[in-house]
């Protein structure tokens, strides 16, 4: 019964994960541009390249901050990675289980 709701849990998190792709490819994007954008702002020299960098930033965090459903595929990889984890040791303990049961014998 386990091993079904861990197969279960796994598909769900797969599905969710596929479907929100797009948006999780999205988001990177978005961080990588604003992390530039802070490393070009702390090395800016005039005020009108700091107002630039600071724009661009803004840009990018309003760009991370309204990808809601990246985070839902976020949380779904999170919760795949978990599961399998699980699956593994699951699996694992299932074979110790055997080896230590025909040895008794």
């Amino acid at each position: 019964m386990k091993t079904l709701l861990l197969l279960l849990l796994g598909i769900t998190a797969v599905i969710i994960f596929l479907a929100n792709l797009g948006p999780m490819i999205v988001l990177a994007i978005s961080v990588v541009i604003s992390y530039y954008a802070v490393k070009k702002f702390i090395l800016a020299d005039t005020v009108g390249k700091k107002v630039l960098w600071g724009f661009v930033i803004l840009i990018g965090l309003a760009i991370s901050l309204s990808n809601i459903p990246a985070l839902i595929g976020v949380a779904s990889f999170v919760v795949l990675y978990y599961t399998y984890k699980t699956w593994k040791k699951d699996k694992q303990d299932t074979y110790v289980d055997d080896d230590f049961l025909m040895t008794d014998q």
